[in-house]
């Protein structure tokens, strides 16, 4: 007997990758690109307004458009406030960055602690990065993907911090930022796979399987 599945279509991958490279951009690479920029250009002052800037247009181009805040430019600019804050108080670069570093292990130790949530803040962040409709999110199989896949990426972020961590405290801001960007990036990247694989079979578990783009006209 054929096994059978529903087949659920999302987006297109071109608006599949627009709608995940927004939030990325808006909340992280922009702001850390101009903070670089003007670091070397104008001094550690104007890079810590620079980015702040930024983070503060995107919100309020999103709230005056009324259109949905991503929990993770909210997040993200929320802790950049207290970044700049500490950062113009102190005028040292090594507090400055020493936040984000510490915060990987918030966000392990959040992580861990939403994990008995009906939607832990692991599949409410993988909104900003794909809509799933209510067949997916809503399918007890998957809700308990999230909350198992969310000890994977506390891992990821306690990775992260540790590296980060003792890159900060060893090597100057360059070193810093190129293995927070480079370094950092490449374990999530590697995140993401395992992520997609487990997503992936937690789907065939349930009988789902997700198809890219419309479904054909009959």
């Amino acid at each position: 007997m054929a096994e059978h599945r529903t087949t659920i279509h999302l987006p297109s991958i071109g608006s599949l990758l627009r709608h995940a490279g927004r939030p990325l951009l808006e909340s992280t690479l922009i702001p850390l690109g101009l903070f670089w920029l003007l670091f070397t250009q104008l001094g550690f002052d104007a890079g810590l307004v620079g980015a702040l800037g930024w983070s503060a247009l995107a919100v309020g181009r999103r709230l005056v458009l009324r259109r949905r805040l991503p929990a993770i430019l909210i997040i993200s600019t929320l802790l950049l406030i207290i970044r700049t804050v500490v950062g113009l108080c102190t005028g040292s670069a090594f507090l400055y960055f020493l936040q984000p570093t510490v915060q990987n292990f918030v966000f392990a130790l959040a992580l861990l602690v939403t994990i008995g949530f009906d939607r832990p803040l692991l599949a409410k962040l993988a909104d900003d990065f794909c809509v799933f409709p209510e067949a997916v999110t809503g399918n007890r199989g998957i809700k308990r993907f999230f909350r198992r896949v969310s000890l994977l990426w506390a891992l990821v972020f306690v990775v992260n911090g540790v590296t980060t961590l003792t890159v900060l405290a060893t090597r100057t801001v360059g070193d810093y930022l190129m293995v927070s960007t480079a370094g950092s990036y490449s374990v999530v990247a590697l995140g993401i796979g395992l992520s997609l694989w487990w997503f992936h079979r937690s789907l065939a578990g349930e009988g789902l399987r997700l198809r890219i783009g419309a479904p054909a006209a009959i």
